[in-house]
């Protein structure tokens, strides 16, 4: 399997965890160990699963991995929500985010399906 800094949508999630990590700096005090701290969490976590996917054995643990990846991606999404209803964030950068959250699912998904392609019973 291919190391997973090779993969584009390892590192457009990457890059998004470090914009979550800047956006988070601005909210408030009192949510450091609530809203930012499962925000920076969960999108940590997607980068991470697809990282530790690719150093798994077998194809299927690998896009289950994938798949706990886009199940994190979900998680940051409902947060991003949250912390925009909050007015922890604006409308724009909630949608210039949430559209970025939706493009890497949708590369995510294209990632699970062709391993599941080459994978016959998955």
């Amino acid at each position: 399997m291919k190391s997973f800094e090779n993969l584009e949508v390892w590192e457009e999630t990457h890059k998004l965890v470090l914009e979550i990590y800047k956006v988070t700096k601005k909210f408030p005090d009192d949510e450091r160990f609530r809203l930012t701290n499962q925000l920076c969490r969960s999108a940590a976590s997607v980068p991470a699963n697809i990282a530790e996917g690719t150093g798994k054995k077998t194809l299927k643990e690998y896009i289950q991995y994938l798949c706990n990846a886009r199940g994190s991606l979900e998680e940051t999404r409902y947060h991003l929500r949250l912390a925009k209803d909050l007015d922890y964030i604006d409308e724009e950068k909630f949608k210039n985010l949430n559209e970025k959250y939706n493009a890497t699912g949708r590369m995510l998904n294209g990632l699970i399906n062709s391993l599941k392609d080459k994978s016959p019973g998955t």
